[in-house]
């Protein structure tokens, strides 16, 4: 069982049959972090942008550009569609955005000839490892789906879910949050938390999915907490996967765990053939290298017999 973001580098190292498509990589910051996923051995990456910028950029890094691929593309939207086409024709087993605007990346994974889109919904999963916290905690979704109603949600859970598959869990354990654990009419978060655990235990989100809500924060992540209230629950303190009712509290959450918690964080879109790692530019070196290797560790699953 995977219980450390550093178990994941070691999970994938030596991963090179991995490939991963980088759309637009003639940017520094993207191809520092490359550069050390390729040293790690973590993934072979193809490399699509300007191949002089790459080029002049790698010899600035000290980057060894021998035997990686290098596609020259002049324009941001066919390096998006070459490095998604590339997927698709499974000469790559995920994408990572780089120097372009990351609507121009979903537009090319949405195309209906030659995109990754499925019947699923695309959201974002991050996943921390938080000093105070005795696992990894994967949140959805911060970052995609504003406002989700019922249904979305049943998606963006079961997206969570395959990507928490890859860590070797025996069960997992979700809790969908909200200010309270009663359910209240006037409040959605709560009335969609219930019918998410009703639907979990009628086999939606498949064996071994325990799913309890509405919780509170306190009481998905503190078993103490549980008891004080006398509240009797099997996920409260040990919870894998916490299901955000809205973007603003799942993105809260996330940065308030980043920078108050000093939690170390990876993030990929799930809800397409393959995962799509989309880093942000004030990332730091080290999250962009976990996000790379949560990406290939999703990847690597999705290739193993049986799936």
């Amino acid at each position: 069982m995977i219980n450390k973001l550093d178990d994941i580098l070691s999970e994938v190292k030596g991963n090179k049959k991995v490939v991963l498509s980088v759309s637009a990589a003639h940017d520094k910051e993207v191809l520092l972090s490359i550069k050390e996923a390729v040293q790690r051995e973590i993934v072979t990456p193809i490399l699509i942008g300007d191949k002089n910028k790459i080029e002049q950029i790698s010899a600035e890094i000290k980057f060894n550009l021998d035997n990686i691929r290098i596609i020259q593309k002049d324009t941001m939207e066919e390096c998006a569609k070459t490095a998604i086409q590339l997927v698709s024709s499974k000469e790559a087993d995920f994408v990572m955005k780089g120097l372009l605007d990351t609507s121009i990346i979903l537009k090319a994974v949405l195309n209906k000839e030659y995109g990754l889109r499925t019947d699923s919904l695309l959201s974002h999963v991050m996943i921390y490892e938080i000093p105070a916290y005795k696992k990894l905690l994967i949140t959805t979704d911060g970052g995609m789906n504003i406002s989700p109603d019922y249904n979305q949600k049943v998606n963006i859970l079961k997206n969570a879910i395959e990507a928490t598959k890859p860590l070797g869990l025996e069960n997992i354990k979700v809790a969908c949050l909200a200010a309270k654990e009663k359910v209240n009419s006037k409040m959605q978060a709560t009335l969609d938390a219930r019918a998410l655990q009703e639907a979990a235990q009628v086999g939606v989100f498949g064996e071994n999915v325990i799913v309890e809500g509405p919780l509170a924060f306190d009481l998905a992540v503190s078993k103490e907490a549980a008891n004080i209230k006398g509240f009797k629950s099997k996920v409260a303190g040990e919870t894998d996967i916490m299901l955000m009712p809205t973007i603003e509290v799942g993105n809260g959450i996330g940065k308030a765990l980043t920078y108050f918690a000093k939690a170390k964080s990876a993030g990929i879109i799930m809800g397409a053939k393959a995962p799509i790692v989309l880093v942000s530019r004030a990332d730091s070196h080290e999250s962009k290298l976990y996000s790379i290797a949560y990406g290939a560790l999703v990847a690597k699953y999705n290739k193993s017999p049986g799936k």
